[in-house]
């Protein structure tokens, strides 16, 4: 998995006259990345959870898989960028 979020989170500059410029990621970015699409399938998988044995929607796990879902494609936006 570390490799697909390396490759996406690298940029390619073209300049004209010259051969592609190809910078890559801060591994430090490349960790935090996939510690955040982790953290969102386990508090998923917490809401699927609670839903199936509780029978409830709990609004504070959704709020935090939202947040982790945006920050993960802030980070995917702003790097490209």
């Amino acid at each position: 998995m570390t490799s697909i979020i390396k490759r996406a989170l690298t940029r390619r500059r073209q300049v004209r006259g010259r051969a592609a410029q190809i910078e890559e990621p801060d591994p430090r970015l490349v960790l935090g990345v996939e510690f955040a699409i982790v953290m969102t399938l386990c508090l998923s998988g917490l809401e699927v959870v609670h839903i199936a044995f509780l029978g409830t929607w709990n609004s504070e796990i959704f709020a935090a898989i939202t947040c982790l879902t945006g920050a993960i494609i802030g980070l995917f936006v702003g790097k490209k960028a």
